[in-house]
């Protein structure tokens, strides 16, 4: 049922929301596993990877936008209130309302929670790396919140943290695991798919994260200017 229900979501978004496409896809395996790595652009980047990369995709997800009890809040002031413009009362009802088919959606769909409490973190690994060792794709998007927007890209720098999937995943499996950056082009409407950066699990650990960190943020980077020479992510350039 969940790859049903991710399959209808796809399709829905596709149709309704997003109506983009994607360019190369032939850099993706057929199989997993692998983690996919994009930029955010607010709700647009998830939605727009889901919508037209033809593979199945477990996301990374704020863990209280999983949780029936907490996501009205989080919705009020990270989407409604910031993306929608409501004020209070409005806001809250509106995020209510939202949530009773977010929440029950995204859990269907296979999402894997993120937790905001650094010791709660072992639960978003552990549920990566389950999933990976069993060939799928994990999505994340690893732009830091508290850092601000480069107004040439509209991304904020990566953090690091998600790179220990490749630590960990070689633990477990003896594997080596690959990284794709994904580009999100807003303007264009498409999705840009680079080739696979592997994590070297026999390099220092925090010299590696950053090196895989940094390659991921630059194609990313690389590509959206690719797109377009006058645009990246929907902000014009001067000549």
């Amino acid at each position: 049922m969940k790859d049903l229900l991710y399959r209808s979501l796809a399709a829905g978004f596709q149709a309704f929301i997003w109506g983009g496409e994607v360019k190369g896809e032939e850099n993706l395996p057929k199989q997993g596993p692998a983690v996919l790595v994009a930029n955010h652009l607010n709700a647009l980047g998830p939605i727009a990877v889901v919508s037209c990369v033809p593979r199945r995709l477990h996301p990374w997800v704020v863990s209280d936008m999983l949780d029936a009890n907490l996501a009205p809040e989080y919705l009020r002031w990270d989407f409604v209130e910031r993306q929608l413009h409501l004020s209070m009362p409005f806001s809250l009802w509106a995020a209510k309302l939202i949530s009773k088919i977010s929440v029950p959606l995204l859990n269907g769909a296979g999402c894997i929670p993120v937790h905001s409490i650094p010791d709660d973190l072992c639960i978003t690994f552990d549920q990566s790396i389950d999933l990976l060792a069993q060939g799928r794709f994990v999505l994340i998007f690893p732009e830091d919140p508290n850092q601000p927007l480069d107004p040439l890209f509209g991304m904020s720098p990566f953090n690091k943290g998600f790179v220990r999937l490749g630590e960990l995943f070689f633990q477990r499996t003896k594997r080596l695991l690959q990284f794709y950056p994904l580009a999100v082009h807003a303007l264009r409407r498409t999705v840009q798919i680079g080739r696979a950066v592997t994590f070297n699990p026999f390099a220092p650990p925090v010299r590696e994260r950053l090196r895989v960190k940094w390659a991921l943020e630059n194609m990313i980077h690389e590509m959206l200017a690719g797109m377009d020479g006058n645009v990246y992510s929907g902000v014009l350039l001067p000549h």
